[in-house]
């Protein structure tokens, strides 16, 4: 095995469901202090976050975004082999974690440790960033950590996350951007009461239902540059004894809106909840901003990007702004350009997760060229 086989696998073979880190920041921190990084480990709750910077003065600071915590394997009978043991079969490396995302974080830690080596005295400030609460809840990972470098001043200009972004070959799309995600538990209040006596009850799923279908079917907007339109779904309702003969007492409805730079948490809120007004609903409600939208406009980075890309994937990636939430929605409200580079996603989450060893190999030698591009011209 080469280099980044080899720590790829030393880093699946710690169990690190979220939000258990499981060693694998001790392993990668004691490897970049070796060749020069300082460290700094930011532990909040049961999470753990890993600082490590090489380089000083006024330069820019270029940041590698990532995380270590896995979500369960789901059974183990499932799987061709342990999920929690990588194994190589037919150049595809096999275990949980792989793709989503040790595989990029090994690449990260070979491609600093070969910069440094190579360029002792870069300009700049070259850095990575590791929690355990990825897959999580995303509070005390680097929710938080941002919390503490808005604190400090610290200035980040480009953040670079190795999320598995390519589609179908390694470098063939570029993440320039991700919609907000809020989300609402709301609490319809009625009356409970026997089903044949409907005037002396009030049922909350009768008042609810046109508020709902009204948000559901709200066009929200057009879409924002990249950034499909915002969209409202409809993820659980629940309310009843059991009984057929019951009119329910109380609603309760989950619902998550996807949203582009039209719009902020705030805003949307604001709309949701004159909707409920409107129609005259006794509620409650329970928000939960998971992150705004960010976007990264056409510039260094993108540039940059765009041509090492085309390097790798031999032709120019499509610039995205598609799929769930990152990371980096904590990072770009600090001021910093961000984009997404890492391996293909088809398998990620799933049983028999897995990476192209091919892939795996490239993927220290693009992210270092990402680097010398941006830091060294």
């Amino acid at each position: 095995m080469n280099d980044v086989l080899q720590l790829a696998c030393e880093l699946v073979a710690r169990p690190s469901i979220t939000p258990d880190d499981a060693g694998c920041q001790p392993l990668i921190a004691q490897r970049l202090q070796a060749v020069g990084f300082s460290i700094e480990s930011l532990r909040f709750g049961d999470v753990d976050n890993l600082w490590a910077t090489h380089g000083s003065g006024d330069g820019p600071v270029l940041v590698l975004l990532g995380h270590t915590d896995v979500v369960p394997p789901g059974p183990r009978e499932a799987w061709a082999s342990d999920p929690f043991v990588a194994e190589i079969r037919d150049g595809v490396l096999y275990g949980r974690g792989v793709a989503d995302m040790k595989g990029s974080v090994a690449a990260f830690v070979i491609a600093l440790e070969r910069f440094v080596a190579a360029h002792p005295q870069h300009a700049g400030t070259v850095a990575l960033l590791l929690t355990s609460d990825e897959e999580g809840d995303a509070i005390d990972g680097v929710r938080k950590v941002a919390d503490v470098f808005r604190a400090r001043g610290q200035r980040i200009d480009w953040c670079i996350t190795g999320e598995p972004s390519s589609r179908h070959a390694l470098g063939d799309l570029l993440r320039v951007g991700r919609r907000g995600s809020l989300s609402a538990t709301l609490t319809v209040r009625g009356v409970q009461g026997h089903v044949a006596y409907p005037e002396k009850a009030r049922n909350p799923i009768h008042q609810a239902l046109p508020a709902l279908a009204e948000l559901a079917a709200r066009q929200w907007d057009q879409g924002f540059e990249t950034f499909p339109p915002t969209r409202l779904q409809i993820s659980n309702i629940h309310a009843g004894t059991g009984a057929n003969n019951v009119i329910p007492g109380e609603l309760q409805v989950l619902f998550n809106l996807r949203y582009n730079p039209h719009w902020t948490a705030g805003a949307l809120e604001a709309e949701c909840e004159a909707v409920l007004r409107a129609h005259a609903l006794d509620y409650a409600i329970h928000w939960h901003r998971s992150g705004e939208p960010f976007y990264t406009p056409q510039g260094s980075l993108r540039a940059a990007a765009r041509k090492v890309l085309a390097t790798f994937a031999g032709a120019a990636p499509e610039e995205s702004t598609g799929g769930g939430t990152s990371d980096a929605r904590f990072i770009a409200p600090l001021g910093a350009q961000c984009i997404e580079i890492g391996p293909v996603n088809a398998s990620i989450h799933q049983v028999n997760e897995q990476v192209r060893v091919e892939d795996l190999q490239q993927l220290p030698a693009l992210y270092l060229e990402l680097m010398e591009t941006l830091l060294l011209g």
